[in-house]
């Protein structure tokens, strides 16, 4: 019988697996949803943080891209992406590494939500005698930063970028609310607010006479439940490559669309408790327990057979740094699968960026299936 998975039992456990096969479905996924929205696919690489995942990602392997640390830009550009969006409110302190990497080729462009950075931006622009171009952030939902589009502030900001010669690009925002949500119909509102905010700024800019070329909305739940993006120019989201317990919690995906999971081993049971334990703890899964608010509480994770079959019910409810406790669900008339020492599992995270930090390479297993395991280096840093 033809082994799906060879060499998997050849890894050091806990390692974390990345299926290339459910990895491209999900990428073609939103990239024919752009298209037909006809706007511009700007895809986050904060979930990756990988040369490997980005050139099978980014239209052409490089670019339009979006990161959340000046480590993914310098590592980005350094690989040949040439288009990137530094989507976190920028502080004086970087601005040289922004001017560095300009001098190096690479298009980068800032974020800024107040006149203070934009001061310091039109200043440093000034001094170096070269641009540095900026999004004014809009607050679409009350999630983060931001300016509401009727800021008068808005205005001011937009002329000192320009004035400055540090350059206006446009307006962004990230509806990060419609994590929180559950239904497409409830994530396409959130996408409503996103274009109505973000359309009304640049109508402002536009009619105090200042350039907006850029209009950019997104997360990965409106991304995908939007429908009319009509004055939008671009479209960004990042975790909708992997996808994880969180995104599907919400209905954006089914868990079979997840395409990280993190290989552990059973190392040990606790009959009468009903536990099974595994070498996979927090320092494999990460802390994170965001379907703790959620309809169904995932733990830490769920587990499922080498291959990816989820075993109904069974959950890592506890984890120690080193240890993970897997059990049934609270409430389960399900049986506790048979698993003995040395058996090797598959768990679900709950937030794909924060079990893939956990981890210094993805250990790929080939879309097609035919070939060995292949080995992603991924990075970090700010």
């Amino acid at each position: 019988m033809h082994d799906p998975n060879p060499g998997l039992d050849q890894l050091t456990t806990p390692c974390i697996l990345l299926d290339e096969a459910r990895m491209m479905r999900n990428i073609r996924r939103l990239a024919e949803k752009a298209e037909t929205l006809g706007v511009t696919l700007r895809p986050h690489l904060k979930t990756a943080k990988s040369i490997d995942v980005a050139r099978r990602v980014l239209a052409g392997g490089d670019g339009p891209a979006t990161v959340s640390t000046l480590a993914e830009a310098e590592v980005f550009a350094e690989a040949g992406v040439q288009d990137i969006l530094y989507a976190v409110g920028i502080t004086p302190q970087k601005l040289p590494r922004v001017l560095e990497l300009r001098a190096r080729g690479c298009d980068l462009v800032i974020l800024s939500d107040s006149l203070g950075q934009a001061q310091s931006v039109a200043e440093a622009a000034k001094a170096a005698g070269k641009p540095i171009p900026a999004l004014i952030e809009i607050d679409s939902d009350g999630h983060r930063g931001g300016l509401s589009a009727g800021d008068p502030d808005l205005i001011k900001i937009g002329q000192l970028l320009h004035d400055s010669g540090a350059g206006l690009r446009g307006v962004m925002t990230h509806a990060g609310e419609s994590y929180g949500a559950a239904g497409s119909a409830v994530h396409a509102e959130f996408a409503g607010k996103e274009r109505d905010a973000t359309v009304a700024a640049a109508q402002a800019l536009r009619a105090a006479g200042l350039p907006c070329p850029v209009v950019s909305v997104g997360s990965t739940p409106t991304a995908h439940a939007t429908e009319d993006l009509t004055g939008v120019t671009e479209l960004r989201a990042g975790v909708y490559m992997f996808f994880d317990l969180v995104m599907a919690g919400i209905g954006v995906c089914e868990t079979d669309d997840i395409a990280l999971s993190v290989l552990t081993t059973v190392i040990g049971h606790q009959k009468d408790r009903g536990w099974i334990l595994v070498d996979a703890g927090w320092m494999a899964m990460s802390r994170d327990r965001g379907t703790a608010s959620q309809a169904v509480d995932q733990g830490y994770g769920v587990a499922c057979d080498i291959d990816g079959r989820i075993y109904p019910d069974l959950i890592m409810p506890q984890a120690n740094q080193e240890h993970g406790i897997l059990a049934l669900r609270p409430g389960s008339t399900e049986g506790l699968p048979d698993l003995p020492v040395g058996t090797q599992l598959r768990l679900l995270p709950n937030h794909a960026c924060a079990t893939a930090a956990q981890h210094g390479a993805y250990h790929v297993i080939p879309e097609d299936r035919s070939g060995a395991l292949m080995q992603w280096n991924r990075f970090g840093g700010w």
